[in-house]
């Protein structure tokens, strides 16, 4: 998925995205080259971003993919190993108490008040959403800059500058299926037996886990983003003796690994991301990422510093940052299926039939194309789970750390071994 795949046309409503916002390109080119190490999870890094960040800003990104368990590590035990930590929120619990992260000062963002309310109150169009786990705005400011510990209320300090989230569902073959679903109760319905997938990711995989756990009747969590240690034993049991029934044909960690498994019928239903449904769908398989009636599992990530930025590097990262939420990287996210920190931007680097189609969840207009140029959709299809506001409006959990996240992982490897 990584390529460029963008019109003139929509790169120069960028441009006039940033400047109509009044971020003029830095002088990073008169001073020379900068590299800045971004460490991640693939799922973001892109070459199409990374070529665009070096054409406007003169900034090169050397990308250091690792899985969401190694992002942790390294800002917990290798701070001089990064210039920028592409983090998830529910990771923070872990990384703030370290103190090797700092707070982002919000006046060197330009778009700050831009942020969309999602972060900064947990809101969509004025109307609270589901906040179980660790929902960003929990987590997403400090009391000062060097603070190990999270405010309780918006500060000037900001644990991430946001940048990415979704609203995640199971993702289904439709063509092999052959019949509605509308529960995550399904993922353990013997129906699909040796032809479903869980993520295994301890953290998000539990989360998925409470969800068809709920669906089926067998427990209500008081919260399903901190579990009480009988509430994960009650979890695990479930999906230990699905897995001993022969359940799951796999337990994925790796987005391609996701792709492949649905891609070549392997699996039917299984644990999922929005961009891995767009790969499956790319390759001319039908994908659906399927709206379930007990809501979505949530998740957001944004940009962090480590504490031993200082300088020129400092300055780059925070003139990327600002690039990264001034409309066209917003775009390429959102053509993907993922949504962007700041939508007023985004929607500029945006033609009106592509925001139509992603944001307010109208029929296409025209044939809707993914960020390197493949169709996605034909003229006349409508995203799975409608708009926006519908989507990130039905949030039931988010991803998190727990209370008793020693204990959890403990369990969920003895279910991964059992």
């Amino acid at each position: 998925m990584n390529g460029k795949g963008f019109t003139r046309r929509a790169a120069l409503q960028a441009a006039g995205g940033m400047a109509a916002a009044g971020l003029a390109a830095p002088a990073v080119h008169a001073q020379g080259a900068v590299v800045l190490r971004y460490v991640g999870t693939a799922v973001n890094q892109h070459q199409g971003i990374k070529e665009k960040v070096k054409e406007d800003l003169g900034i090169t990104l050397e990308y250091v993919p690792v899985t969401s368990d190694d992002v942790v590590r390294r800002a917990v035990t290798q701070p001089n190993s990064f210039d920028i930590l592409d983090s998830e929120y529910w990771m923070l619990k872990k990384i703030i108490p370290s103190g090797n992260l700092v707070g982002m000062d919000a006046k060197r963002i330009k778009l700050v008040n831009e942020i969309t309310t999602v972060f900064t109150k947990g809101e969509i169009a004025g109307k609270k959403i589901g906040g179980q786990g660790t929902a960003p705005w929990k987590v997403g400011y400090l009391p000062g800059r060097e603070a190990k510990s999270f405010a309780n209320g918006q500060t000037e300090w900001l644990t991430l500058i946001p940048t990415v989230y979704n609203a995640d569902t199971l993702g289904i073959r439709p063509d092999r299926i052959g019949r509605p679903i509308d529960s995550w109760a399904e993922l353990l319905n013997p129906q699909f037996k040796g032809r479903a997938s869980i993520l295994n990711i301890p953290s998000i995989g539990i989360m998925d886990a409470a969800m068809v756990v709920e669906a089926t009747g067998q427990h209500k969590y008081a919260d399903k983003g901190n579990m009480t240690r009988a509430e994960i034993d009650l979890t695990m049991r479930v999906l230990t003796e699905a897995k001993r029934a022969g359940q799951f044909r796999a337990f994925w960690k790796d987005f391609n690994e996701s792709v492949n498994l649905m891609a070549s019928g392997e699996v039917v239903i299984q644990s999922m991301w929005s961009p891995a449904v767009t790969a499956v769908r790319s390759k001319g398989v039908p994908c659906i990422y399927q709206p379930l009636k007990e809501g979505y599992r949530a998740w957001a990530g944004g940009f962090g510093l480590p504490k031993t930025l200082t300088g020129r590097k400092l300055d780059a990262t925070y003139d990327f940052i600002n690039w990264f939420l001034s409309g066209w990287a917003g775009a390429f996210l959102n053509r993907q299926g993922y949504y962007a920190a700041v939508l007023s931007t985004a929607q500029k680097a945006m033609q009106p039939f592509e925001w139509d189609y992603w944001m307010l969840g109208k029929p296409a207009a025209q044939d809707i194309k993914a960020p390197d140029g493949t169709l996605l959709e034909k003229a006349g299809a409508v995203r799975d789970g409608g708009s926006y506001e519908q989507r990130m409006g039905g949030i039931a959990c988010w991803n998190a750390v727990m209370d008793e996240n020693d204990y959890m992982v403990r369990k969920w490897n003895e279910f991964i071994a059992a």
